[in-house]
């Protein structure tokens, strides 16, 4: 047909419903996400765990299976609160590499090249657009942390029976655990991931700020404790924050020395998320405006 031929025509086919074209953002993101080897790798090594400790639930109640390798029931790891924090522990170490891998990519690129106004002309508010972002990394670090322990524990749950979920010290609190402490670790490492996309536009310096978070404040605050005698050094320290909110949660006890509270952590939490959600409000705009 030639050129001149060609007339405007209207789109005539089904509108997606308001309350979720924010998911158009995260669909794309995946797509591109699932061309890079070293995301994939991250996520094949995410697996790795969880295997470990299925294998571990399963020989703890097989008596057969430890007698062919050797094992006696003894030397079986208990499964209990600490049990599942340990692998809440290495899978939120995970979701951190992941965020660092995935966080950066996220805001920059719309911001270097000027697209947010493209996106925030359509039918989609600041809001939406920032949680479409969230669900991003949201719904991939649930799928490292809290969605594969829960999957632990009602395996635990199946063999164990009623005598292990409700005998003493009744275990459903365990799933609870699990869910919450992965959830404190899924939001702030969400929120901090964007706000340093969307204010450091270089991936290198966003992924080494990311990295400089979680750990320059810990040797920080332990040089202000031992010289002063004074824990206001761990006030900005989000590493001992989310490490006690895990082991209040699991009613265990932390290996560091000088810890946080539960209600402590909460609120050094609570404080990167609220300074996280401020930092994205000043810069996710249509336009940047300069004063003179």
């Amino acid at each position: 047909m030639a050129v001149y031929e060609h007339r405007y025509q209207a789109y005539e086919g089904a509108l997606t419903s308001n309350w979720r074209r924010f998911l158009v953002l995260p669909r794309y993101s995946w797509q591109v996400l699932a061309r890079s080897r070293l995301f994939l790798i991250l996520m094949m090594a995410s697996l790795i765990c969880p295997l470990v400790y299925t294998i571990l639930i399963y020989l703890h109640h097989n008596a057969n299976a430890l007698a062919a390798f050797g094992i006696s029931p003894d030397q079986v790891l208990p499964i209990d609160a600490d049990f599942f924090r340990v692998f809440v522990g290495v899978q939120t170490l995970l979701a951190l590499l992941v965020s660092v891998l995935v966080g950066p990519t996220l805001v920059s690129p719309d911001l270097v090249n000027n697209a947010l106004p493209l996106y925030l002309c359509r039918p989609l508010t600041r809001s939406e657009y920032l949680l479409g972002k969230m669900v991003v990394l949201m719904a991939l670090l649930s799928g490292i942390t809290w969605v594969p322990g829960v999957l632990l524990f009602l395996f635990q749950a199946f063999l164990g029976g009623g005598e292990w979920l409700l005998g003493e010290g009744q275990k459903g609190w365990l799933a609870v655990a699990i869910f919450l402490s992965s959830m404190a670790w899924i939001l702030v490492l969400t929120l901090l991931a964007l706000a340093l996309s969307a204010w450091l536009r270089w991936r290198s310096i966003a992924s080494g700020a990311f990295f400089a978070l979680f750990i320059v404040p810990f040797p920080f605050g332990m040089v202000i404790f031992e010289m002063f005698q004074n824990r206001i050094g761990f006030g900005i320290n989000l590493t001992m924050a989310l490490d006690a909110i895990r082991h209040g949660l699991f009613g265990t006890t932390s290996e560091i020395p000088v810890s946080l509270t539960l209600g402590e952590g909460a609120l050094v939490w609570a404080g990167y998320c609220l300074v996280a959600l401020w930092l994205l409000s000043r810069r996710v705009r249509a336009y940047e405006v300069i004063a003179s």
